[in-house]
């Protein structure tokens, strides 16, 4: 699954690497946790679709929900059910989207701890993990919201040693196709939720401070401190 994530890359970076309309102004976030508005790249119809980044709440509203709060609001949806589930199905045909990362954190768990990791696509490049999302109207008179859910596909080998699925990673080259409302081909496009290849990401432990959700600071992506390794050094 993915249950957290960050990003700190600067407006004019994400603008050009998804190809904005616009350039947003985003503050650096390093604990992005469910619930909260994430920023999600989607494209809007027209003569040639263009894209652009929204807030929408992590935490997927069906259109078909008496109220916002009613029943679950999950933050994935699996790839292998994605196209099918009466939950997503909609949204899967209609509106797809990418939220933009740095990286993203998963959990090893060990009987009753669990150690977080923060995963990046090696290099640290900025990267894309396939989403959906929908607009809940609401009341007749209340202002629409928008959430998504992220898709998650089984785990490459590298992330499998400490979980057991990962976000779906959409490679740059096929964000057009993925993005495209007009694309409704869902061979073409589960094909793109593939787990990436193992050799193309990058793990370490962090610090357990990312497990709550008030810390948002730049150490929280840092390796965990070797406090073994550090008294040896003195």
């Amino acid at each position: 699954m993915c249950g957290r994530f960050f990003l700190s890359r600067s407006g004019h970076e994400i603008a050009q690497h998804f190809a904005l309309t616009d350039e947003p102004v985003l503050a650096p976030r390093y604990n992005i946790a469910p619930g909260q508005p994430v920023p999600v790249v989607h494209a809007v119809r027209g003569a040639a679709p263009q894209r652009v980044l929204a807030e929408m709440q992590w935490g997927f509203v069906p259109r078909f929900a008496q109220s916002e709060r009613a029943g679950r609001r999950p933050i994935n949806a699996r790839a292998e059910t994605v196209a099918t589930s009466p939950l997503f199905r909609d949204a899967f045909a209609r509106r797809r989207a990418l939220v933009p990362a740095d990286g993203f954190y998963e959990w090893q768990h060990r009987g009753r701890s669990a150690r977080p990791f923060a995963v990046r696509v090696r290099g640290g490049a900025l990267f894309a993990m396939a989403a959906v999302w929908e607009r809940w109207s609401g009341e007749a008179d209340g202002a629409p919201m928008a959430s998504c859910a992220i898709v998650t596909t089984e785990a490459n080998a590298a992330i499998g040693a400490i979980h057991d699925r990962m976000p779906a990673i959409v490679r740059p080259e096929d964000y057009a196709l993925w993005l495209d409302p007009a694309q409704r081909d869902p061979a073409r496009l589960l094909a793109l939720l593939a787990p990436v290849a193992a050799a193309d990401v990058a793990l370490h432990p962090v610090d357990r401070r990312v497990n709550d959700v008030r810390c948002d600071d730049a150490d929280l992506v840092l390796p965990e401190r070797d406090l073994f390794s550090l008294g040896g050094a003195q």
